[in-house]
């Protein structure tokens, strides 16, 4: 059995260290996202599309029952590979069921991030300063210090670009076509890991119709926040541990 951590946006495989540790397992995998804390391929467009199939490549490559847990971006892909491809998996939890909706309005950030030239000064604004002045940028759009201490070091201009072209290539509405068929993601075990207190998608609009649509089961984090694994990595991890280990 293979356990797959997927990050989101601005991350990297750091966000789930405190987790792993936590849960004590050696079947986790925390691949990263092309381009975010590594390099961006040669050739590699960096849009939703890409990441997905680039998503159900690794897990071909796996070659055994996949548990897929995503968070942020990494939930968003996590959901579409499991309406694409639920074949491939043992079971799926996902903290942003709610983006594919089509009633679905991204955040702020993420409609500055699709606008040309606005997008490329904030992330410039992001990306450019020292480390340290990263993370207390970080810190001031309301990213929990621990989390902003393991953001701001690999935030660079490479994950910059490619978080650019992955959300304009999600602007609405885009993103709401790869939640067209969610039904199919029935045919295997799902569930919705609610974070109560994430203020960027949680319980977006339309979330509790994707529940039903999916499949999917509720696993709540109470009180926790969009950096929940930072947040509470044993509480997390035993939320997870339970999730996996749970009859069908």
């Amino acid at each position: 059995m293979a356990i797959v951590l997927l990050h989101g946006n601005p991350e990297t495989p750091a966000i789930w260290d405190d987790l792993r540790r936590a849960w004590g397992r050696e079947d986790i995998l925390t691949p990263a996202l092309p381009g975010f804390g590594c390099p961006r391929p040669a050739g590699f467009g960096a849009t939703m599309d890409a990441y997905h199939d680039w998503l159900v490549d690794f897990i071909a490559g796996i070659n055994e029952p996949t548990h897929l847990i995503g968070h942020d971006w990494g939930g968003i892909l996590t959901a579409r590979v499991a309406i694409t491809h639920p074949e491939m998996l043992a079971s799926w939890a996902s903290d942003a069921v709610g983006a594919l909706h089509p009633r679905y309005v991204w955040h702020d950030a993420a409609q500055g991030w699709q606008t040309p030239q606005v997008g490329e000064d904030m992330m410039r604004a992001m990306t450019s300063p020292s480390v340290e002045e990263r993370a207390a940028i970080l810190v001031a759009i309301g990213v929990p210090a621990a989390a902003a201490n393991i953001l701001a070091g690999p935030l660079d201009e490479t994950m910059g670009d490619c978080a650019l072209d992955l959300y304009r290539s999600a602007a609405q509405p885009a993103l709401a076509a790869w939640g067209q068929g969610a039904q199919a993601a029935a045919a295997t075990r799902g569930a919705f890991l609610h974070a109560t207190a994430d203020p960027f998608v949680g319980a977006a609009t339309g979330t509790k119709d994707f529940i039903t649509v999916m499949g999917a089961q509720v696993v709540t984090l109470e009180g926790a926040g969009h950096w929940w694994m930072v947040e509470d990595p044993h509480g997390a991890a035993a939320v997870l541990d339970e999730w996996v280990h749970r009859a069908p």
